[in-house]
Formats: C-alpha cells, sequence, structure tokens
C-alpha cells in the first residue's frame, strides 16, 4: 500500500454536534478521507463492511449498542480495522473494558486537533495511544482492589438499584422526576461502566458484586 493513500477515517458518535465537529476537523487533513458517519454502535458495525474504514472514531455511551460492544464486534468481524476510542469518561473500568474490547487507542474529546491528528496515523499502523487519564486508569486496574468497584455516580448506583427492583425506564423517570431521555443517557453510562449490553447482565453483575446495598 501506498504511504500517499489517505486514510480512511468513520465516526461512530449519536451527537449531531460531535459528527459535525470531527467532520470539520478530517477535512483539514489531506491525509485523512471521512468515509462514513454512524450514530449508534449498530449502524457503526454496519457500515464498517460497506465503507472499509482503516480508523474507526468511536463513542463509548450510546443508545442501543454501546461503543465498548460495538468495538468487541468491529473487531471480531474486521481485525484489520483500528478503533479509536472517543469519549468524555476517563474513568478505570471504560477505559479497561475498551481495551479488552479491543480498542487501539484511548482518549478524550477535550484532545487537541494535533494529538488526535497523530493517534490516528499510529492506529493505522496499529501503534497504541492513550490520553493521561487513560494511562493513569490502566496503572490503577493494575494496583486496585480484586473487588470491582466500577466507579458508579450515586445517580447511576440509585438508578442501577432501582433497575433491580424490576422498574423499566418510564417508572424510574417518574420516580426520580427526571426525563426518559435523561434515564437512558444514564442506563448507557451504566452499560458502559459495567461492560454489559443489557439490563439483565447489569442487575447480575449488580448482584454478584453486590454493588446494591440495602
Amino acid at each position: 500500500m501506498s504511504d500517499l493513500q489517505p486514510i480512511r477515517v468513520l465516526i461512530v458518535d449519536d451527537h449531531e454536534m460531535v459528527r459535525r465537529g470531527l467532520s470539520l476537523f478530517l477535512r483539514g487533513f489531506e491525509e485523512f478521507v471521512l468515509v462514513g458517519e454512524a450514530a449508534s454502535g449498530d449502524e457503526g458495525i454496519e457500515m464498517c463492511a460497506t465503507v472499509k474504514p482503516d480508523v474507526v472514531l468511536m463513542d463509548i455511551v450510546m443508545p442501543g449498542t454501546n461503543g465498548i460492544e460495538a468495538t468487541r464486534k468491529i473487531r471480531e468481524k474486521f481485525p484489520h480495522i483500528q478503533i479509536i476510542t472517543l469519549t468524555s469518561s476517563g474513568d478505570t473500568n471504560s477505559v479497561t473494558a475498551a481495551i479488552q474490547a479491543g480498542a487501539t487507542s484511548y482518549l478524550l474529546k477535550n484532545v487537541s486537533d494535533d494529538q488526535l491528528a497523530f493517534a490516528i496515523r499510529a492506529a493505522k499502523d496499529g501503534q497504541r495511544v492513550l490520553s493521561p487519564e487513560a494511562t493513569q486508569s490502566l496503572i490503577h486496574a493494575a494496583t486496585r482492589p480484586s473487588t470491582p468497584t466500577y466507579q458508579l455516580s450515586e445517580r447511576e448506583l440509585e438508578i442501577l438499584r432501582l433497575m433491580v427492583e424490576g422498574l423499566n425506564n418510564q417508572d424510574i423517570a417518574e420516580k426520580l422526576y427526571l426525563s426518559r431521555s435523561t434515564i437512558k443517557y444514564h442506563i448507557g453510562s451504566i452499560f458502559a461502566k459495567l461492560g454489559v449490553t443489557n439490563r439483565s447482565e447489569a442487575i447480575a453483575i449488580a448482584l454478584k458484586q453486590k454493588l446494591i446495598q440495602d
């Protein structure tokens, strides 16, 4: 392959403004070409088969299939595609789950243009780039006690407790006086931190690890 061939990049993020910003960023580099934008993990998986990217910029918290599960599925189906997790959270469980799922790199969305461009070039060659926060999280994961904490916020633990009690999204929203969209966002974050894809798996971990206190 010629070094002059552009690096094909796919953006997977459920926020239109983020996709728009990343699209403008990519257009500023002749060596990158934007081959597609996906608004969900499922759409991202499907697009990998059609647009054949070299590198995917992947968010974590998304409706439906979250970014960690999407990363795992893409790497299983298309092992040559490199994935850069590009998200707002650098918590230990998200970082370790993304790397274990097959992400090449892990960066926060406040990364500079030059740093992101460097990470895309490195990912194309299979080289790992981690934000300082992600590096610290991996160090913490290697030294923390064997019992995981998952770093769930108080609100996330509250919502997880109600999930264990059998409440659906609407019930939880009404009980906590929050919108359904807010509840969906928190549940997506819970799934990402626990490394699961559905309520049953989340509840199973909550009970097994005794995350919910009486």
